[in-house]
């Protein structure tokens, strides 16, 4: 008898550990995890690091997050990956860069955060050893990163404004966090922290590429039937396609989203203060 429930027991704590994953595989996708940690070669594995981030500051890789005991996070605990996530510190104590957008996932909830590690742990191992960064000289020094968190990082998860209601919260929560949209389409100052007072005005990314406006100033030229074809397609209504970097996180993204979700974070935006295009 005992045995018999013991096994019932583990039966249970396998499929809630199935379930977690399941629905961690899901903020996963909300998060855009896969672009930012899969090399953009054919064939590259998912999640298996390598993939180049281009900023004024040099060029950051995104590192190996599958299981593997050395080359990924297999050593981390559970509570190692929310630290990281919520404080931007790596289980060493060193700070981390804020290439890894934690001034973002910091507002992600606990619960999604368990689920993603549960996620992230079920996926196959690689020991593909994560790249070095390649970092001009005066950013190559991690101590400093503590002045820039105590001016420009406020940690915590995030809180339900109470003026709102379910859906707008929901996309709130979509667009500040997981999605963690400001990150690419809000200006940064010279120290690269977001301008709060610009939040989503539009950003240059590169000496080519912005990320557009995306608060009601350029939305209102737009239905949310468009706006939806546009993030499930990424093509617009005349044709047009959405430049690569965008098309991307259509494909791994917002094609992704359940229908409620797209919903609330287009309502969400359409709720914005309508601020001018940020000055090129």
């Amino acid at each position: 008898m005992v045995l018999y429930s013991a096994l019932a027991l583990l039966a249970i704590a396998g499929g809630a550990l199935a379930q977690d994953a399941k629905r961690g595989l899901y903020v996963s996708k909300a998060a855009g995890c896969l672009g930012c940690h899969t090399e953009t070669r054919p064939n590259a594995q998912p999640y298996a690091g390598g993939r180049a981030l281009a900023t004024p500051f040099g060029t950051f890789f995104g590192p190996n997050i599958t299981p593997h005991p050395r080359a990924g996070i297999g050593r981390w605990s559970e509570q190692d990956f929310i630290r990281a996530m919520r404080l931007g510190v790596r289980p060493d104590g060193a700070h981390y860069y804020p290439a890894l957008p934690y001034a973002s996932f910091t507002k992600i909830t606990e619960a999604d955060l368990k689920d993603l590690w549960a996620y992230l742990r079920s996926l196959p191992s690689s020991s593909r050893a994560s790249q070095p960064h390649e970092l001009k000289l005066y950013v190559r020094w991690r101590f400093p990163l503590w002045g820039w968190k105590l001016l420009f990082f406020s940690p915590g998860p995030f809180v339900p404004d109470p003026s709102r209601n379910a859906s707008l919260n929901r996309g709130a929560y979509l667009v500040q966090a997981l999605g963690h949209c400001g990150e690419c389409h809000t200006p940064r100052n010279w120290l690269g922290a977001p301008k709060k007072d610009r939040f989503l005005a539009g950003a240059k990314l590169g000496e080519k590429t912005r990320a557009p406006n995306l608060t009601p100033t350029r939305l209102k030229k737009l239905s949310d039937a468009e706006l939806k074809d546009i993030l499930r397609t990424g093509m617009t209504a005349d044709g047009d396609v959405l430049a690569e970097s965008m098309a991307e996180v259509v494909q791994n993204t917002t094609s992704q989203l359940e229908p409620q979700d797209l919903d609330a974070l287009i309502a969400y935006l359409r709720s914005l203060p309508a601020l001018p295009e940020e000055p090129r």
